[in-house]
């Protein structure tokens, strides 16, 4: 029995209106093409602050929170930065609310000497606006900049050597957080490869620690990224975070959201074309049209500056592997859709948004990671495409840059690829010294820049795509130059990318399709039932 996120197209079905950017494009795709969509987004939370209060008095293998305070102690209070959600959570974001229960815990304890960490890892440095968004006006007038602040990775006298795993990976994270007596992590876990021992030991992490399984090996041996059982990258980062933990006393608060990333003015984009009303049909059809006349800022500006109304779904605290377990659970809830029989051919479209282009543009080393990176590992179990099959995304591939945030990017895009797009070679050649150019160290410290070696990063988590894929044909490209350099095929339309791709493929292919956003994955049982 199929289920209902997955809809098998007949003769009668209407175009799917897929992301192209920050264009919307209706795309005619065969009979018999199977179009995966979202899960309805699960029912909210209708208490959140209750639910906090309530999981901090009642953790997960461990003992309450007020439990571990005392007047006088070093608390460091560290919460996941901008990445996350996509877009920006309507306020009050959730992060907001369990700042503000900790902090009267505290308070109520004669905890005084606090600081907020945002646990930027090597990611740009969140600007004010942002940080006030998240954390709140109460919070953000009391603790900016002092004893609220973005973490980095590369102050000299800000970071602390931990110690090294028995497999040699390096832990050294922020000083203040090593030096403290209790660090209470804040999570707002968006995906299945968010939160747990990534938590601490990445996000407060610098260089040093981040290339322990940020690399092309370790990203070669990851079954699948949004599976933490199958990941190399999880189990390094396992091994680490529990080093961390033996080390400081770690209490981890994670909240779970559903996948409600439209407001009711754009609540269709995420339903079955089949399914539109009349007066829905006539809304997509307007924005499109928008969307087509207006000038790319102003594209941008209709999706990333309407904060997503995302519902708090649960609330877990405690031990962190306890935590991460329960907080597992309900992502799987929310965005697992059983599919049976992989596909010869992937098709989707590449949304506006990712986890590193927020309030900026998404340039093409991000619809790169987007595509092989995160797409294609939207999977739990199999593959959702075969090996050696073929993905055909939608995308102009426009060649432009965010100078301010990724500055770094480009020197990677237009002088390392045309070199090499070996991911083994650029990491040997030329990643250390790049890392340590001082001009993008300054940029990263002072500045809204990515670290430098994030862009090798970037090219890396594409890894797992390039490795299973034969091909990767682009559709709407507006240039030929960028697809070439990722070492992409190109076509101006979805029936030429499909003939093209019936030339490597059986005589009567498998094809699937992603409606996404919003988020989903795919539990993929290899073999069609009959």
């Amino acid at each position: 029995m199929s289920h209902p996120c997955v809809v098998t197209l007949d003769s009668r079905s209407a175009p799917r209106t897929l992301f192209s950017g920050d264009r919307l494009v209706d795309v005619d795709l065969p009979t018999g093409t199977r179009v995966i969509y979202p899960k309805p987004p699960l029912a909210a939370l209708k208490d959140v602050d209750a639910a906090i209060r309530y999981a901090v008095n009642h953790p997960e293998n461990s003992e309450p929170l007020y439990a571990k305070l005392r007047p006088g102690m070093k608390v460091t209070i560290a919460v996941d930065d901008i990445s996350l959600p996509l877009p920006p959570m309507r306020r009050p974001d959730v992060r907001e609310r369990v700042l503000t229960v900790v902090l009267d815990l505290l308070a109520d304890y004669s905890v005084d000497d606090v600081e907020i960490i945002i646990a930027t890892s090597l990611h740009r440095r969140m600007k004010p606006f942002e940080v006030r968004h998240m954390v709140g006006d109460k919070i953000f007038d009391a603790y900016w900049p002092k004893k609220l602040y973005n973490h980095d990775g590369e102050d000299p006298d800000g970071m602390k050597y931990l110690g090294t795993t028995e497999a040699g990976e390096e832990v050294e994270l922020n000083r203040r957080a090593v030096e403290s007596d209790l660090v209470i992590y804040v999570n707002l876990n968006l995906v299945p490869m968010d939160g747990g021992h990534k938590s601490v030991s990445v996000g407060l992490c610098g260089y040093r620690s981040v290339t322990a399984h940020h690399n092309p090996r370790t990203m070669r041996d990851c079954h699948s990224y949004m599976d933490p059982s199958s990941s190399a990258l999880a189990t390094s980062v396992e091994r680490m975070g529990k080093l961390t933990n033996e080390k400081l006393n770690v209490f981890t608060i994670e909240t779970t959201v559903n996948n409600r990333m439209f407001d009711r003015p754009l609540e269709f984009l995420a339903k079955n074309e089949d399914d539109l009303s009349g007066s829905e049909r006539l809304a997509l059809r307007a924005l499109k049209l928008t969307l087509d006349k207006v000038p790319q800022a102003a594209r941008q500006a209709v999706f990333q500056r309407v904060p997503s109304p995302f519902g708090v779904t649960g609330v877990f605290a405690g031990e962190t592997e306890a935590v991460h377990k329960k907080t597992l659970e309900r992502c799987y809830q929310q965005y697992l859709v059983p599919v049976q029989g992989q596909a010869d051919i992937l098709v989707t479209g590449i949304p506006y948004i990712s986890p590193y282009n927020v309030n900026s543009f998404l340039n093409p080393l991000l619809v790169q990671v987007m595509a092989n990176g995160y797409l294609f590992n939207l999977y739990k179990g199999a593959p959702m495409v075969k090996k050696g099959g073929t993905m055909i995304i939608l995308h102009p591939c426009t060649d432009h840059f965010d100078s301010e945030h990724h500055a770094p990017y480009i020197e990677f895009v237009h002088r390392l690829l045309p070199e090499t797009r070996d991911a083994m070679e650029l990491h040997q050649r030329f990643e250390k010294k790049f890392a340590s150019n001082p001009a993008y160290i300054e940029m990263y410290r002072y500045g809204h820049a990515y670290h430098p070696a994030h862009a090798f990063f970037m090219w890396y988590w594409g890894e797992a795509g390039r490795q299973h894929l034969g091909r990767m044909i682009v559709v709407g490209a507006d240039n030929e130059y960028i697809p070439k350099l990722l070492g992409w095929e190109t076509a101006r339309t979805m029936d030429e990318a499909l003939r093209m791709a019936k030339t490597t493929a059986p005589p009567e292919p498998e094809i699937l399709a992603l409606h996404a956003p919003p988020i989903m994955m795919v539990e993929m049982t290899v073999g069609r039932g009959k």
